[in-house]
């Protein structure tokens, strides 16, 4: 971690809350140059934001207090100091709603279960992208005050030099340009008097509480009110079915249309497009992020949103010619080296094992001979407490238990940081399996538990095969 960053992150957190941090936890890095860090100190916490970017942290705050204002659920700002280029927010925790949607996958009610939350999110919407914007200062919003025609032409031609060319996608420079514009002019016939969030998708929308915080709207401006709908609905690695996002759509025009403003037939008209200029740039971001600066895990994105311009390409008709465009977008959905990142991130497996050191470590069937193992008996043992010995690491109980302990804590960021890395270089070379052991003296609490934990945390971060085995539980069924 930068030393700097830490100390002016530390010092900010001092002036705050009256004592430094004891425990400083980088997160995980975003898109954007923005530096993250988690800060605590007994039960006292707070996010430290690093950036030295003054105008987009201007934007951050004022929005942050301009939309509380409206009773939207932001992070409460706690301490700014924008010459240093830092800040305190609230610590909303670590769930957000994507993760939320991973870890109900597979529920018989799934799809009610999504329905309602998503439901719960359009229902903010109206605050968010109406009411918030009536006596709103535009002009502090970054890195401009509206998505206008120069805006949308950063990110058609984001796409074009960051997508398009990397990917090898073939097309007429003046033709495709020449849809650019055409494109960007339509999309500015829709109603722009708007707030736009920009990048309204689940993992800017944390829950804590049972309550809907939004976070990352820095980027906001004004706009369209379909871009924001095209972003929730289109987000690539959700991939909501087809039943589930004209449901919502329904639902956020029924919410929408008790506002005097809202124009549903104009709304209907725009939103195909909407949605394609969201895909088009979260594509640009893809390319840039993973052929230029070579990080993988963008590149595994890609087939997601390819299917998500598919579905697009079948289901609406792109109410503006633009031949050329329609041409590359063709091409995307029928590449076949882009399908190859599919095929590559399937093949790579975790398998996660609890175990008791009792019978010996599990073997690996793989071949691959690497991997980790974790001894978990330095850790606090609910084993030795009689109300714990009906339970396992999966119940609750037990789950309760180490959670309230700091080292449990620690534990878990370092194995995950230390199985992060191999993950990582393990899907670089092509590899196709790595195997985490946890054990601990009985193979029932500790090692459960542990696996549980980081199984889950390798598929909040990744979509990788988990195999994930309690050996010993299984073995007592």
């Amino acid at each position: 971690m930068n030393s700097k960053i830490i100390s002016l992150v530390s010092e900010l957190f001092k002036e705050w809350s009256g004592e430094f941090p004891e425990i400083i936890k980088r997160l995980p890095e975003t898109t954007s140059g923005r530096k993250y860090y988690r800060l605590q100190a007994g039960k006292t916490s707070a996010i430290g934001v690093y950036n030295n970017n003054k105008r987009e942290n201007d934007a951050f705050i004022y929005l942050s207090y301009h939309l509380k204002k409206h009773n939207v659920n932001v992070p409460d700002v706690y301490k700014v100091d924008n010459d240093k280029g830092v800040y305190l927010i609230q610590d909303l925790g670590d769930i957000n709603l994507y993760i939320y949607v991973e870890d109900i996958k597979g529920e018989e009610n799934f799809s009610d279960l999504v329905i309602r939350k998503y439901r719960k999110v359009i229902d903010e919407m109206p605050n968010i992208q109406i009411k918030a914007s009536e006596d709103m200062d535009f002009s502090i919003c970054y890195p401009r005050a509206e998505f206008d025609y120069q805006s949308i032409m950063w990110d058609l031609n984001y796409f074009k030099y960051y997508f398009l060319k990397l990917a090898g996608v073939r097309f007429d420079e003046q033709y495709l340009e020449d849809d650019f514009q055409v494109f960007a002019k339509y999309l500015l016939e829709a109603d722009c008097n708007y707030f736009l969030y920009r990048d309204f998708q689940s993992r800017n929308i944390m829950i804590k509480d049972d309550k809907l915080y939004f976070i990352d709207y820095q980027g906001g401006r004004r706009g369209a009110l379909q871009y924001d709908l095209a972003s929730l609905l289109f987000e690539a690695k959700t991939q909501l079915t087809g039943e589930l996002r004209q449901e919502l759509l329904d639902y956020y025009i029924k919410i929408n249309s008790k506002e005097r403003s809202f124009n549903t037939e104009e709304f209907i008209k725009f939103y195909p497009s909407y949605i394609l200029a969201r895909i088009v740039q979260a594509m640009g971001a893809y390319g840039y992020r993973g052929y230029y600066e070579r990080r993988s895990f963008y590149l595994r994105s890609i087939p997601y949103a390819v299917r998500n311009m598919n579905w697009l390409l079948d289901n609406y008709n792109i109410d503006v010619k633009t031949p050329e465009l329609l041409n590359c977008l063709r091409q995307i959905v029928n590449s076949e080296a882009l399908r190859e990142y599919d095929i590559k991130q399937s093949e790579f497996t975790v398998s996660i094992n609890s175990f008791s050191y009792r019978s010996g470590i599990p073997q690996d069937n793989t071949g691959n001979g690497g991997g980790f193992v974790f001894d978990c008996r330095a850790m606090p043992n609910p084993g030795r407490y009689p109300e714990f010995t009906q339970f396992t690491g999966k119940d609750k109980p037990v789950i309760d238990f180490l959670k309230k302990e700091e080292k449990v804590k620690k534990f878990i960021d370092n194995t995950y940081s230390i199985i992060e890395a191999s993950i990582e270089n393990y899907k670089e070379r092509n590899f196709t399996d790595l195997q985490v052991n946890f054990g601990c003296t009985g193979g029932r609490h500790r090692s459960v538990y542990f696996a549980e934990q980081i199984a889950w945390l390798i598929k909040r971060n990744y979509s990788i095969k988990i195999k994930l085995w309690h050996r010993e539980l299984e073995r007592n069924d």
